[in-house]
């Protein structure tokens, strides 16, 4: 155990204004309680899914609580990274491993370990207890299946989004696509949404159509993983009696009313599985034609694969798709993503700033890297 003295960094966002942050230090004296152990947070990944997290920080996933900042009006926007163990007074957890998880942003984290296992272990850490369970995982590097060194930034970009499209597309399929022969994806330019689309490769009898900006249209059109490419516009030139399924990942209100005025009676399910810019939940959708919108929660599928499935069947699956996805993500001169990599506190606010403005290639893939 080590407890010499350390300057504690973190970056906290305005939870009124999520490109506003700030970076706050403060001196900690370094001592560890029976039972904790300091995590040192080497590198992170910055995507829109991390604005989705601030999003949604007060509503029903409660992302703001998992790294409490004591102050109600700034946050810690979590993001997925690695640390190694600084100091640890906990058995079974070494100083010097290495592990994959939840993070705020910041250069240390005072942690609680529990269930310790071969795996890796969940923070037991009082505020977490009633958060979702998911989230509180941290996996040792040394024993993940998923893991390998030299591809880093491409696990921490992909893993906490592709999880969510692998089991988006997972959901989808487990519910005959709610019956529909055609679905629609609102920002189809998102990791997320073409993670999705990926998984669906294979599928038959059914149409993937993209629905994206005017300036992202190339690039989806690039991609190769969607059967049609529309800008935002052009969504109602598609026939309105098909029965189709809404894959709802920009939270768009106007965009949403729109799908379903067009589709009406033929909209068979409103998947809404992110938001990149709205800091509300949903907007007033009582007075919509078709289906109430469903959020879609990755940890609620994962629940009930595990139960179907089992554990290791699920990670099986899921890392052999990963695995796939990221050899296509990492070959030189693919058309997917093209990794952005910067240091320290100053770039990562300037890369929040610009995810939250829709300022980012969405071929680029951020990733930040915390120096001494």
């Amino acid at each position: 155990m080590n407890n010499d003295a350390f300057t504690l960094t973190r970056l906290q966002t305005r939870k009124n204004a999520l490109g506003t942050t700030r970076v706050v230090a403060t001196q900690d004296s370094g001592a560890l309680q029976p039972g904790e152990v300091l995590m040192k947070i080497g590198r992170f990944s910055l995507t829109t899914n991390n604005i989705t997290y601030a999003a949604f920080g007060d509503a029903v996933m409660k992302y703001w609580q998992f790294f409490p900042t004591g102050d109600a009006d700034w946050g810690h926007m979590p993001a997925w990274g690695f640390a190694d163990v600084a100091a640890s007074n906990v058995e079974g957890v070494s100083v010097g491993e290495r592990f994959y998880g939840y993070f705020p942003i910041a250069s240390h984290l005072r942690m609680q370990p529990v269930r310790v296992t071969a795996r890796g272990f969940y923070d037991g850490a009082p505020h977490r207890g009633e958060l979702v369970s998911a989230y509180n995982q941290y996996m040792r590097c040394s024993n993940d299946a998923g893991y390998v060194a030299a591809l880093e930034d491409y696990q921490m970009l992909v893993r906490p989004l592709f999880i969510t499209s692998f089991m988006l597309a997972d959901f989808l399929e487990d519910n005959a696509f709610f019956g529909a022969k055609q679905v629609v994806v609102s920002s189809a330019s998102s990791k997320t949404a073409f993670g999705t689309a990926f998984c669906l490769r294979r599928r038959e009898g059914l149409q993937l159509i993209a629905a994206t900006s005017n300036a992202n249209r190339a690039f989806v059109e690039g991609l190769g993983c969607y059967d049609r490419t529309l800008a935002y516009e052009e969504v109602t030139t598609l026939p309105a009696d098909v029965p189709t399924l809404y894959v709802d990942f920009s939270g768009n209100d106007e965009l949403r009313a729109t799908v379903h005025h067009h589709f009406g009676e033929a909209l068979v399910y409103d998947c809404y599985a992110g938001s990149a810019q709205k800091t509300e939940f949903l907007g007033d959708t009582a007075s919509l034609p078709g289906p109430t919108p469903q959020l879609y929660f990755a940890p609620v599928q994962i629940r009930k694969r595990n139960a179907d499935w089992g554990p290791q069947e699920v990670n099986r699956r899921f890392n052999e798709a990963q695995g796939s996805f990221i050899a296509e993500l990492s070959r030189p001169g693919n058309r997917w993503m093209a990794l952005a990599q910067g240091e320290g506190f100053a770039h990562a606010q300037s890369v929040i700033a610009d995810l939250h403005a829709g300022r980012v290639d969405p071929r680029q893939a951020h990733v930040v890297r915390l120096v001494d």
